[in-house]
């Protein structure tokens, strides 16, 4: 499971954009991680339970329409009715928008740690309890399924969501420049329109799954993304996700910084100097072993990855209500809003004080983020 130079659940050669047909089958790849049931932690998380830890607000107005991204597999109606019904909320809307023919296409291929459906299932399910815990509102959901990311953003844009969240992603250099660019214009499309846009910053330590010790994900490395780093969460304490460390290559917070978009923007703050765009922002529960409790195929899994921190972060700005657009400055000018991680590495960089390349600013407090970009009642 640590190994994803190929991931059988991505999109095969006949569904990949042009730009990645050198990196042959499964090049762009989900970022959640199932755990076995011998490796549990003897805490996992409910999304409620995990959103009071993160000091959530109650009682927002809420209204944000979540945009979420996907590549394949699918969900089914029995899967979030058991889900929510478990956590004692009441099922989202969910619509379903084909932007290139792709469509929601559940495969059942129960005990595949591979399997999309867990990554499709993980998203709806942590965006939307999120948002519920903030306002006590059903969430109104759009999943976009495509082939190309950055055709699914733009047609997100729009369609006037509020924020976008996406689990997938691939090394920098799988992508190039040109396609680089084009994630990166999309999402300054998008935040310009006001949609927010966030995206899993990988689930290999610092090497990405790439040939070498650092190396950063995309589109999580798009200066207009805020990208979204892991931690290992309990009760007692917060450290960097990193199931492997002191290696580059385990299981992971992926984190460094960009070598496409150079130099490093002014906007980050504090944050050590880098060739690029330092990658995560923010980060959140992600490690497995201390991981969420969602429904796939009927039963309930504990699943992990830095793609479960990209839908939580969605559901929480979606609860404010209003189109904030390009927020990541704001967040560095802000980083009160977040518990500073400042233990352990993800292989090639370690935590420190301030913003750093595993975990970004930290994990949020969701009640001074509220106040912060809430609109004032």
């Amino acid at each position: 499971m640590s190994d994803d130079s190929a991931s059988p659940g991505g999109p095969g050669p006949s569904g990949l954009h042009s730009y990645l047909h050198e990196g042959g089958p499964g090049v762009i790849r989900p970022y959640w991680r199932a755990v076995a049931q011998e490796r549990l932690a003897t805490e996992t998380w409910t999304v409620p339970a995990l959103c009071a830890a993160y000091q959530w607000p109650t009682g927002l107005a809420g209204g944000g329409k979540i945009a979420i991204v996907e590549l394949n597999g699918g969900w089914t109606s029995s899967d979030m009715q058991q889900f929510f019904t478990g956590i004692s909320q009441p099922m989202p809307q969910i619509q379903d928008v084909s932007v290139d023919g792709t469509s929601n296409a559940p495969n059942q291929h129960l005990g595949d740690p591979h399997d999309p459906d867990g990554e499709v299932a993980l998203d709806i399910e942590v965006a939307a309890a999120a948002y519920y815990v903030a306002t006590g509102q059903p969430a109104d959901i759009r999943m976009y399924w495509a082939q190309d990311i950055a055709t699914a953003v733009r047609a997100a844009t729009t369609d006037g969501c509020d924020v976008c969240s996406i689990s997938w992603g691939a090394d920098e250099a799988n992508w190039g420049a040109a396609a680089g660019n084009d994630i990166e214009q999309a999402a300054t499309a998008a935040t310009a329109a006001g949609m927010v846009v966030f995206a899993a910053s990988g689930d290999n330590d610092s090497s990405d799954g790439g040939p070498n010790a650092a190396n950063v994900d995309l589109p999580a490395s798009a200066p207009h993304v805020v990208g979204c780093g892991g931690t290992r969460k309990t009760a007692g304490d917060e450290t960097v996700w990193n199931d492997n460390p002191g290696q580059a290559t385990g299981e992971g917070s992926g984190g460094g910084f960009s070598t496409l978009f150079t130099p490093m923007p002014g906007w980050q703050l504090g944050a050590p100097h880098g060739q690029g765009r330092m990658v995560p922002d923010v980060a959140a529960n992600a490690d497995p072993v201390t991981g969420y409790q969602v429904v796939v195929h009927g039963q309930t899994q504990f699943v992990g990855g830095t793609s479960a921190v990209a839908p939580l972060y969605a559901g929480l700005f979606a609860a404010f209500g209003t189109k904030l657009g390009f927020i990541t400055p704001k967040l560095y000018a802000n980083s009160v809003c977040f518990n500073d991680i400042t233990v352990g590495d993800n292989g090639a960089f370690r935590a420190g004080v301030g913003p750093d390349p595993c975990t970004g600013l930290g994990s949020p407090i969701g009640s001074r983020l509220a106040n912060l970009f809430a609109p004032n009642p």
